[in-house]
């Protein structure tokens, strides 16, 4: 009497077999705790302005996240809408009329992600095409800046504006950011005033050595790759440091540029995102280092005194020409056969 034996069901599935321990959502939610250190920071500087703008930047990013993301509010579980929102959020300026700061996240999500196809498939980093769009529309409210007010519960500005109507930011509110002091007005500000954050500026330049704190953070969780950051950290100092070298009185210190405007969140935050940022190593240091002489040329040579953003969106458009251009030699392949 022979014994039939039943082996169990066996799944066939492509490549890859072995997957890591950590999800889409649990990378996303990770930068999300990051930033908490990030935004108490602007709170404590900016007091109810800074809650009301990220909110309202952190709603308008998941609206249309959950009606057009196609699964509902189930499309906020990644955590992407979040970012995008709290990120855009944190590169304006405490006294923004909320409205805009809705329809600034509205935009990065909906014509910088989902336009795309979704989640992986943009070219731009979001929240930095957000602030663009921003910055196109309400060129006067988004470089309209406050100085700490007399009480933390006072509004920095004209966060409660009627939509479609013009704010009208009083003149003993506004204050110049240090960059614009730097650049229309050769005045310097004292680097331990630019480490620590108690300068005008967007929330997220409340305090360069709490960001620089939160990106080892992620690079020690390898949520993000830290090459990006340090060479665009570095290309700046590099170049900053043999202008300054040649002319003190004209072009600035290195840890000037290093710590101020949104120099810090932008090398942590912003160019470090994963769906456009170069795949490979060789093509991560090509690109930190375009991104660090763009911030460079942009800040000391061109019309505006803060060049982040930009240096940044156009690099993210030749990401796919990087990867293209960096990938390895397929093992066993000639030069010619990977070249065709």
């Amino acid at each position: 009497m022979t014994r039939r034996m039943t082996l169990p069901n066996r799944i066939v599935s492509a490549s890859p077999h072995i997957r890591g321990g950590e999800s889409t959502p649990t990378i996303m939610w990770s930068v999300v705790l990051s930033l908490v250190p990030v935004v108490a920071s602007a709170i404590y500087f900016f007091g109810p302005s800074a809650v009301l703008v990220l909110a309202a930047s952190t709603a308008g990013a998941m609206a249309p996240e959950s009606l057009l993301g196609g699964r509902g509010v189930r499309s906020l579980r990644d955590g992407s809408a979040a970012i995008t929102g709290l990120l855009l959020g944190l590169t304006l300026p405490p006294g923004f009329p909320l409205w805009m700061a809705f329809l600034g996240g509205a935009f990065g999500i909906g014509f910088g992600k989902l336009v795309f196809g979704g989640l992986g498939q943009n070219v731009f980093n979001p929240a930095l095409l957000g602030r663009a769009f921003l910055q196109a529309a309400f060129p006067v409210a988004i470089t309209t800046w406050s100085r700490p007010a007399e009480s933390w519960w006072n509004l920095r500005g004209d966060n409660l504006a009627l939509p479609l109507m013009s704010p009208s930011v009083p003149d003993a509110m506004s204050g110049a950011t240090p960059l614009g002091l730097m650049k229309f007005e050769q005045t310097t500000t004292p680097s331990w005033e630019l480490i620590l954050g108690t300068t005008s500026g967007s929330l997220g330049e409340t305090s360069g050595l709490i960001i620089l704190l939160c990106g080892l953070f992620l690079a020690a969780r390898k949520h993000l790759d830290w090459r990006i950051p340090a060479s665009i950290l570095g290309s700046v100092a590099l170049a900053c440091t043999l202008l300054h070298g040649f002319d003190s009185a004209h072009y600035p210190s290195p840890l000037f540029m290093l710590f101020s405007g949104g120099l810090m969140l932008g090398a942590i935050f912003m160019a470090t995102d994963m769906v456009t940022s170069p795949v490979t190593h060789k093509g991560c240091w090509i690109f930190g280092v375009g991104i660090g002489l763009l911030v460079v040329v942009i800040r000391i040579w061109g019309g505006l005194s803060e060049g982040v953003m930009y240096a940044i969106l156009l690099m993210n458009a030749f990401v796919p020409f990087i990867n293209r251009a960096t990938q390895p030699r397929t093992f066993g392949a000639l030069e010619k056969e990977r070249a065709s």
